[in-house]
């Protein structure tokens, strides 16, 4: 079973564009939300500065305005050897919005990738 974190949201005017609907780029904003609520419910958020992201994407399949309530449901989908991925479903009435994800590379001080340290990938493995 992989570990999983749910962010309960609503979208705020400075969320949307001029036209009420949400800018593109708050999905990526409210998983990260998320990613660290998963992280502050499985870690010490002392450990979370060094993971850049790698890769994010994301499919937009109906529209979200201002005031909608959502749901961001976020789980851990993949550790490798110096990277978490992450899935995600922004979701609003129990349907989904927004699907998508993000890879993270540990880095050491000089911003290489580094193995992830064992009590990281043990609390992520549920």
């Amino acid at each position: 079973m992989s570990v999983e974190h749910v962010e309960r949201l609503r979208v705020a005017w400075v969320d949307t564009d001029a036209g009420g609907r949400i800018h593109f780029s708050n999905a990526f904003r409210w998983a990260e939300v998320a990613e660290v609520g998963l992280v502050r419910d499985v870690l010490s958020i002392e450990e979370w500065g060094d993971f850049p992201r790698k890769h994010v994407h994301a499919e937009f399949l109906k529209v979200l305005r201002f005031e909608d309530e959502i749901e961001v449901r976020l789980r851990v989908d993949r550790l490798g050897t110096t990277s978490i991925t992450y899935a995600w479903t922004i979701s609003k009435d129990g349907e989904p919005y927004v699907r998508g994800g993000h890879t993270v590379v540990h880095v050491d001080a000089d911003g290489r990738p580094t193995p992830l340290p064992d009590r990281i990938r043990v609390a992520l493995s549920g």
